[in-house]
């Protein structure tokens, strides 16, 4: 046989650092001291920033005591890596800028985010009902551009509020700048002189 050399490839036990028959990890286990989790904050925020709570909540999945939890943190705040209040700010203008949310999506956001709510409601006041009925206008304008002249009017209708309810715009906003919209392309197509 010429292909065959004799040779059969080891079988591979699995993941790195585990024993191939036990399963057991074999690598050394990193102490659970403050240096330690000084080092995973520090990897976690060189990915993006975070708030407290989520800093708290990735050092409890990896076990530290909460006396090394709160003695890192509490140092971290002090030292103004960890500001829940910019934190807050921030992804508030970030997430609508970015993706149009309203205010509502963005305090469900920063709720999730562990952010405390009165900073969480300091931060949504950047944005009052103008600037909000404003960014549900361009959504609109944006979809209505891409959207074929050949869907009827009360599927538009449907499918421009549902995007601005999943968005956290309220009903009353969603149905009024949509109304609005469509009024103001139909006038337009009204306008426009035939050829």
């Amino acid at each position: 046989m010429a292909g065959n050399t004799g040779f059969t490839p080891r079988r591979r036990g699995g993941r790195r650092g585990r024993d191939e028959e036990s399963g057991e990890d074999t690598r050394p286990k990193k102490p659970l001291d403050g240096e330690h989790a000084r080092e995973v904050c520090l990897r976690l925020l060189s990915h993006r920033p975070r708030t407290h709570a989520e800093l708290a909540e990735a050092l409890t999945k990896r076990e530290f005591g909460e006396d090394v939890i709160t003695e890192v943190l509490d140092r971290y705040a002090e030292v103004g890596m960890i500001d829940d209040a910019a934190f807050a700010t921030a992804w508030v203008t970030s997430r609508h800028r970015g993706k149009g949310l309203a205010r509502r999506a963005l305090g469900e956001e920063l709720r999730r985010k562990g952010v405390d709510k009165e900073l969480a409601t300091l931060a949504l006041e950047q944005l009052d009902d103008e600037t909000e009925r404003a960014s549900a206008r361009e959504l609109v304008a944006r979809k209505l551009r891409g959207m074929s002249a050949a869907v009827a009017p009360d599927a538009k209708m449907r499918r421009l509020v549902g995007m601005l309810a999943r968005k956290g715009y309220p009903p009353g906003v969603a149905m009024s700048v949509v109304r609005d919209m469509l009024a103001e392309a139909a006038a337009e197509l009204e306008l426009e002189p035939e050829e």
